[in-house]
């Protein structure tokens, strides 16, 4: 069976808008869009008259193992391995709810969200597309190293990494920094180095994989640049020359700006840790500027949350996009970042990202065009994974079969 939305405003995800377009999906492949499609005949067909399409979105740094409660470690002290798993499922269905098709899980303690990911590749259970990183890699007291590998020069990073990669993930994940949640830890030190980050990065590529690395202080973003890095998470001081190092070395901002954001927001609930809130206020401001920045130099952006950390819930997604925009950002490049450059990142951006002939038709429609509202992220009326409606309603009143 063919199905096509027409009558609607398209975004391709590579910059391009389509306006009284169409798109037609068959076998969970997109078959056109554009003119194409427009004239093409469906077996069914939906008018979209108001309607907006978009590829499906990415949120390149959650964690689904956390649920945005104000001390997600002490939650984390509490848990087994089994109500990990069904956390990750609760979890990953609001993000697919709010239109978030893929996600970059970025740590989860026992590596649940490789097995995560796996249920939804077989079948077992709706989600999202999942690439995990299972366990981050991190230096002895690192950041994060509750729920992370702890490992110490070269050698025990790069066995580390093999370790972590025969697990299945998909992405290593590196401390290259201290940060805000981890108690007795400094944003701004570095902490795993250049050397040893590097030796992760080769065992990475050679297994055909990509890296990522929180880095927050301007030292530690230098560090993880050079050893390879594929994504900066957060960057929240970064100087001239930093931003210019990630230039030349082609790497991608992931900026969480919705982090610090609700940490802040939230800092008289007198629930997060006070260490965390210190931190995160100290952090706000410069993180921002810092986004701004990296906008304006045309550092390569990806969007991601940090969903799970406090009052940062999964299915927010949206706050996240309105920040951006408040912060500089078009909204076409918003899409784009949130799209087609995340799918880059993974190096999956020939299979899906955007809305062209012969990608996943992984695609949602806005009640709103987003550049008439920013508001339009939040009117998620229907979401489409592989062709199929997996969330809201397909408008079937309006369905006519030709």
């Amino acid at each position: 069976m063919t199905l096509k939305w027409e009558n609607i405003t398209l975004y391709t995800g590579t910059g391009e808008k389509l306006t009284q377009s169409a798109i037609v999906v068959e076998d969970g492949k997109i078959v056109a869009t554009g003119q194409e499609a427009v004239q093409m005949a469906a077996s069914e067909t939906i008018d979209g008259k108001g309607k907006t399409i978009l590829p499906g979105l990415f949120d390149m740094h959650i964690h689904l193992g956390m649920d945005g409660v104000a001390d997600p470690f002490a939650e984390m002290a509490k848990e087994t391995q089994a109500s990990s798993a069904y956390r990750h499922q609760a979890n990953a269905v609001k993000q697919l709810q709010s239109g978030v098709t893929s996600v970059r899980n970025l740590g989860s303690k026992w590596h649940v969200d490789l097995a995560y990911r796996n249920a939804v590749n077989a079948g077992l259970l709706t989600g999202p597309t999942v690439y995990g990183s299972g366990q981050p890699i991190v230096m002895t007291g690192g950041h994060g190293y509750p729920m992370a590998s702890e490992a110490d020069g070269e050698d025990e990073v790069r066995k580390a990494a093999r370790q972590t990669l025969k697990q299945g993930a998909d992405v290593l994940k590196l401390m290259a920094t201290g940060g805000v949640m981890t108690p007795g830890v400094d944003p701004g030190s570095p902490q795993l180095s250049e050397k040893e980050m590097r030796a992760a990065v080769e065992e990475a590529l050679h297994a055909g994989k990509t890296t990522a690395s929180h880095a927050q202080g301007t030292q530690g973003i230098q560090n993880a640049v050079r050893a390879g890095i594929t994504t900066i998470e957060h960057g929240i001081f970064l100087d001239d020359e930093t931003i210019e190092l990630m230039i030349e070395y082609g790497t991608v901002l992931v900026p969480t700006l919705a982090a610090p954001y609700y940490i802040v927001q939230n800092a008289d609930s007198g629930a997060i840790p006070p260490h965390a809130v210190k931190k995160a206020i100290f952090c706000l401001d410069a993180h921002q500027e810092s986004f701004r920045k990296a906008v304006k130099a045309g550092v390569k952006i990806a969007a991601g949350t940090d969903a799970g950390t406090p009052f940062n819930l999964h299915g927010d997604f949206a706050k996240e996009l309105e920040l951006m925009h408040e912060c500089g950002m078009p909204i076409r490049d918003i899409i784009t970042s949130a799209t087609y450059q995340a799918a880059s990142a993974l190096n999956v951006q020939d299979q899906t990202g955007s809305l062209e002939k012969g990608k996943v038709a992984d695609f949602i429609v806005l009640s709103e065009d987003p550049e008439d509202n920013i508001s339009a992220f939040r009117s998620v009326d229907a979401v489409y994974k592989g062709g199929t409606l997996v969330h809201g309603h397909s408008n079937r009143e309006s369905v006519y079969t030709k």
